[in-house]
């Protein structure tokens, strides 16, 4: 498990009241957790800071989706259901590009 790696992991929903499966990409991983950003298919969603992928192969994804880098969890490492895919080296640094700005590091 390492930074740009995709995840089935049950991804709490923000009022905590639940979770639902779903891919999630991999930004941190330490010795027991690891700190996740949420990946939707719902493209409506889209906001600055998010990152559209296309599915492929490497990615393991089904449809376009988006990576929501203003949704981010940190979870037990023993809740990931699998690993089903890895971003390519543009899309990770696509992925950096955005959380700069996203977090102001810029």
């Amino acid at each position: 498990m390492e930074k740009g790696d995709i995840l089935l992991i049950p991804f709490p929903f923000t009022d905590l009241k639940g979770n639902k499966n779903r891919p999630a990409l991999v930004l941190i991983n330490s010795d027991f957790d690891v700190t996740l950003a949420f990946i939707s298919t719902q493209i409506k969603w889209k906001e600055e800071g998010d990152v559209v992928l296309k599915p492929g192969k490497s990615n393991g994804l089904k449809k376009e989706s988006l990576i929501r880098l203003s949704k981010l969890a940190t979870i037990d490492k023993g809740l990931a259901l699998g690993r089903i895919g890895r971003l390519d080296t543009d899309e990770l640094k696509q992925v950096n590009t955005h959380l700069k700005k996203l977090l102001k590091l810029e």
